[in-house]
């Protein structure tokens, strides 16, 4: 396990491949799903803006993500996107030894630092596939994060594994940000109320394209969320935002989302089978991919950024994961003809 706060730049994310002078490049980079949100949704915020001279009021949303995963409303709290979720638990619960189980999103160890947290590292190892091993988290740990699918590996660990990280005066923090793109929502553990200890953090800006809206919930026991809720400002979701909040879990969203996530599925597959056809080049896949997003690893690969950069796709870094270095590249998902595209830019930038 690693404690040092050196190396990689926690604070880098994918929407910086996009900004400024990549404003202009296909977007793989980003892993929000392409063409959302979607008209009816879009319709349904706008609605709300008639309310925005009254405060927020969370009531409703925070109900209707209660009855989406069978709980009471006192295990919600409704949050502006998961990273807030992640600041407010590192200023909130009372630890002294944090690790966060790497390689994942980097948000919940730099939420940890600023808080005055020293941090553990556990480095899931590629000859593993980067599945999680409990064993190599620490006893002592009385908070561990881990991501589920793991941004950016895209590997789904079992539910019954992650649980049986949980222990007696231990924090469990389950990221489930991309577990709605995953067919049938396999290994979830929203709405569990029998491990101890765990807390789980859902977004819907991904799935929904509403990364700009700030929207996203933690599910987890009533004094926890009770502690939460104390660390966050008034009125922090706003009322559009909410609106969103009670909207995309609704039956009809739900269904929707959950055939998007066989549509991901499918495009992933086709990517993957492309990949493969590349992969004699020296390019090599992390694989079962679960998630809208695959991880992989090939020579050079910061020079084969840039020139698919000049051949107009973005697509995301990877030294700045730890556990990871400049072999790597996250690609998001993205339709078969972008798809197709991409891939033979691909071809071309792996030839200088």
């Amino acid at each position: 396990m690693r404690t040092d706060p050196g190396g990689p730049d926690l604070r880098h994310h994918g929407d910086a491949e996009v900004r400024d002078d990549g404003s202009a490049l296909v977007d793989l980079a980003v892993n929000v799903r392409a063409d959302t949100p979607p008209a009816w949704l879009r319709d349904h915020v706008a609605g709300s803006l008639g309310s925005l001279a009254a405060y927020p009021d969370g009531r409703a949303a925070r109900a209707a993500v209660a009855a989406r995963h069978g709980l009471p409303v006192e295990r919600v709290l409704l949050t502006a996107g998961a990273a807030e979720a992640f600041v407010l638990l590192a200023r909130a619960l009372k630890v002294r030894r944090p690790v966060v189980v790497h390689p994942q999103f980097t948000e919940p160890e730099a939420a940890l630092r600023d808080a005055g947290h020293t941090v553990g590292r556990v480095l899931l190892r590629e000859a593993d596939g980067f599945r999680l091993d409990p064993a190599a988290v620490p006893e002592d740990a009385d908070l561990v994060v881990i991501g589920n699918p793991t941004n950016p590996t895209s590997v789904l660990h079992p539910a019954d594994v992650i649980a049986s990280l949980a222990r007696p005066g231990r924090t469990l923090v389950v990221d489930e940000a991309f577990l709605d793109a995953v067919p049938g929502e396999r290994e979830a553990l929203a709405g569990r109320t029998d491990v101890p200890g765990l807390v789980v953090l859902r977004s819907l800006t991904k799935t929904w394209g509403l990364a700009g809206l700030r929207i996203g919930y933690v599910l987890a026991a009533p004094d926890t969320v009770a502690d939460l809720e104390r660390a966050q400002p008034l009125w922090p979701v706003s009322t559009p935002a909410l609106a969103a909040a009670e909207a995309c879990v609704a039956p009809r969203a739900l269904a929707e989302a959950a055939h998007a996530a066989h549509r991901i599925a499918a495009d992933r597959a086709h990517l993957l089978a492309g990949l493969r056809r590349i992969a004699p080049a020296g390019l090599r896949i992390t694989e079962p991919a679960e998630g809208p997003f695959v991880l992989i690893r090939l020579p050079d690969a910061t020079a084969v950024r840039h020139r698919l950069r000049a051949l107009g796709y973005a697509v995301r870094r990877g030294d700045t994961f730890p556990g990871l270095g400049p072999d790597w590249l996250r690609l998001a998902v993205r339709s078969r003809t972008t798809t197709d595209g991409f891939l033979k830019a691909l071809e071309r930038a792996l030839t200088p």
